[in-house]
């Protein structure tokens, strides 16, 4: 009656969701009506991290340690694969159909079906695959140590985990619950580490006796056993082999910080071209490109680890080799961390004493950082179709405009908009990256920035869902 319309929203560039396509959203979404299957699927995936039976600890260094974050897995555990054969089968799909090996028309229901159960499929042989290779690898050990029936055992329990996974994320697909499986999982396995760091009731030898992993329980414990309490309270804030409360505290900030960020918008006016006077808004958030461009980033460097790990442990003598990485085990996790070459270069720093004594590692690192992340999410624009032309298209085709503009000035007048919120969004989220790291925040400044930009878009969604007067409790 005002002459105002809702705005208009932004064709979404989110997370992992679009490397499997539009395609994979479902025709005939059945409504979100249980409460039990609404919310079945956080605490399943919940048990998914229990041990896997037949593995015994294992000390040695993790070579998937750097890509757990963005994969949802825990080492040893029935996430072991985490979202991997998702994403892998996905990927293999999209690259068969944008290369025109398989034909599939996306404006039919049944192609769309089609491909939908083969990439279920082909997830199930990669989910299988992968269990079968980190067996057979030595990733739990010796496969004559382990035994052909605990050997089978595992890979049938992981087998079994993947397809756990699969179906949960197609459980959200179908309408029970809302957005993605990979996003929720993702989030999810996050979340889980950072309550685990600061409530963790298992015990550690340091040196100095008997501690607490979880920083809070450690806290209160010193607090309790130590007769000097300002000491204890200066150990509890400030440990170094283990989840400290300057590090909780760190992370807290860190999540208000980026909650604080997704406010900042721009609204662009536009009208409809047939209905006159009614207006809308269009809005381009500084996080126009969402988490998108950590994601990247992220991948390309564990990537980078993954396999500087593997050439340095074979070919330590090789000057090459020494120049792309070199790498020392931690004492207490057994983890390795990069201390020399290119990738102690692009590693975070883990506190200011470590900037402190090590300026110029800093320095490159934060560069890095800024200029990856920007690059990404410029590039990012293009590839998922958010850019300026694109989002010009899309007001055509819903037959708007914006006020004071020709048509044809559309992509000129989103291009002073886009280009820039996506390149400066992108450097602010590696910003936020790098302080996050640097304030030594639990669960490193990836994993936070993923957790928090995936936490917000569920409010969004929620915040959708009531103004649309659906009920999700």
């Amino acid at each position: 009656s005002d002459g105002q319309v809702p705005c208009v929203e932004p064709r979404e560039a989110v997370h992992v969701r679009s490397a499997r396509g539009e395609h994979a959203r479902q025709e005939d979404p059945i409504p979100r009506e249980d409460f039990v299957d609404r919310h079945l699927a956080i605490p399943l995936f919940g048990l998914l991290p229990d041990p896997a039976f037949g593995i015994a600890t294992n000390k040695s260094a993790d070579p998937f340690y750097w890509m757990r974050v963005i994969l949802a897995s825990n080492r040893g555990t029935l996430m072991e694969l985490g979202i991997s054969p998702i994403v892998t089968s996905g990927m293999v799909m999209q690259l068969l159909a944008g290369a025109k090996i398989i034909q599939v028309d996306q404006s039919l229901k049944e192609d769309r079906i089609l491909f939908a159960g083969s990439q279920k499929l082909l997830g199930m042989i990669i989910t299988l695959g992968e269990a079968v290779a980190y067996v057979t690898s030595g990733m739990y050990g010796e496969v004559k140590d382990l035994g052909a029936g605990n050997a089978i055992l595992i890979i049938m329990q992981l087998f079994v985990a993947g397809m756990i996974v699969i179906i949960l994320d197609e459980l959200l697909q179908k309408g029970y619950g809302l957005g993605s499986g990979i996003s929720l999982f993702i989030a999810t396995n996050i979340c889980e580490n950072i309550v685990w760091k600061a409530l963790s009731p298992t015990t550690m030898n340091t040196g100095k006796g008997t501690e607490f992993e979880g920083a809070i329980i450690a806290l209160f414990h010193m607090l309790i056993s130590k007769s000097d309490k300002i000491l204890a309270l200066k150990e509890a804030f400030y440990r170094q082999n283990a989840p400290n409360i300057t590090s909780l505290f760190a992370t807290v900030l860190i999540f208000f910080v980026v909650i604080y960020f997704q406010g900042f918008r721009v609204d662009l006016p536009v009208k409809y071209q047939k209905i006159r006077g009614q207006m809308g808004t269009y809005p381009i958030k500084l996080f126009y490109t969402s988490n998108m461009p950590i994601i990247l980033q992220t991948a390309l460097v564990s990537n980078l680890y993954f396999f500087s790990q593997l050439l340095y442990k074979r070919f330590k003598s090789n000057m090459l080799v020494n120049m792309l990485g070199q790498w020392q085990e931690v004492e207490f996790s057994g983890q390795s961390i990069p201390v020399g070459g290119i990738v102690y270069y692009i590693s975070p720093p883990h506190s200011f004493l470590e900037v402190w004594e090590d300026p110029i590692h800093a320095l490159i690192y934060v560069i890095f950082v800024l200029t990856s992340c920007a690059l990404f999410s410029k590039m990012w624009i293009d590839v998922s179709g958010s850019s300026a032309r694109d989002v010009a298209k899309q007001l055509r085709e819903q037959q708007m405009m914006m006020p004071g503009y020709r048509d044809s000035d559309l992509p000129r007048v989103l291009n002073r908009y886009i280009p820039t919120a996506a390149a400066f969004g992108g450097a602010c989220i590696g910003a936020l990256t790098v302080i996050a790291d640097f304030l030594g925040a639990i669960g490193s400044g990836t994993g936070i920035l993923l957790a928090v930009t995936i936490i917000y878009q569920y409010f969004e969604m929620v915040y959708k869902e009531k103004e649309q007067g659906n009920a999700l409790f």
